[in-house]
């Protein structure tokens, strides 16, 4: 199933950058916690983006990891390279197609992670193959992306706004089905974890920021919805009243952000 899973970078930061400054959780912390990668070890970071999580790992390690992060769009590798830079860290990033072949020989890597990624491949059993291919024996797989009920209050608001059925979105919707099922039918064993984030708005602005720059995160939505910048401005604005109903009445506006974690063993 061919899914299109690019999205303009700033959208991606500007969510990222919402659920630091509202959040009531770490999920770095969380991840960390969880995976505990220690220095010695080799990581290959898939669909590393700008390379928070590659960053995060060298920092975990004190630079002691041997880290690759591999992403398909040169904007974010560019992003990540000068970052890479300026801390003078030794990561290295490269271009890499989940979709295709990894350009790594077996058995070369201690720990995979994908965080809000890979999910997105057009064919799961090969994907997954790839990153078992590229691990040693032993060696874990770690995939994180939202779950079902992921972020209720956004899709319930709209629904208010637009009397339109929410369709699934291609990540969580198959996040504990195909692709938790589809990983544990090639690794050795397979676990889900769940993350949970409260983002607290003090007030409505924050909340459309992110409406906004979820346009290219829940495309499947959104398209469904609006014809050219006129109606998307027409959306957004009977969004925002509905959601400035909301927090008149609440005095807040509070989304849980529900993540879940597949580990793996090979």
């Amino acid at each position: 199933m061919k899914i299109d899973y690019q999205e303009p970078s700033k959208d991606l930061l500007m969510r990222i950058d919402i659920h630091e400054k509202y959040g009531s959780a770490n999920i770095d912390v969380w991840t960390n916690d969880l995976l505990k990668p220690q220095a010695g070890m080799s990581i290959l970071d898939v669909g590393c983006g700008a390379g928070k999580l590659s960053f995060l790992f060298d920092d975990y390690t004190k630079g002691g990891a041997g880290i690759t992060g591999g992403d398909f769009s040169n904007e974010l590798l560019d992003k990540a390279r000068a970052r890479n830079k300026e801390r003078g860290s030794k990561i290295d990033f490269q271009f890499l197609d989940f979709n295709e072949k990894f350009n790594f020989a077996d058995n070369t890597f201690d720990l995979c992670t994908s965080a809000f990624a890979i999910y997105y491949a057009s064919d799961l059993k090969f994907t997954f193959g790839e990153a078992h291919r590229v691990l040693k024996p032993g060696g874990r797989l770690f995939v994180s992306g939202p779950l079902p009920e992921n972020k209720q209050m956004f899709y319930d608001i709209i629904k208010e706004a637009t009397n339109a059925e929410i369709p699934p979105m291609p990540g969580s919707s198959r996040f504990k089905g195909d692709i938790f099922n589809t990983i544990d039918g090639i690794f050795a064993k397979t676990e889900l974890h769940k993350f949970e984030n409260h983002l607290t708005f003090p007030e409505v602005k924050p909340f459309i920021d992110y409406v906004r720059a979820s346009l290219g995160e829940d495309r499947r939505l959104w398209t469904s919805m609006f014809n050219g910048p006129e109606e998307y401005e027409a959306l957004i604005g009977r969004i925002e009243a509905v959601a400035t109903r909301w927090f008149e009445r609440d005095g807040k506006l509070v989304m849980t952000k529900v993540v879940g974690g597949i580990l793996a063993t090979k």
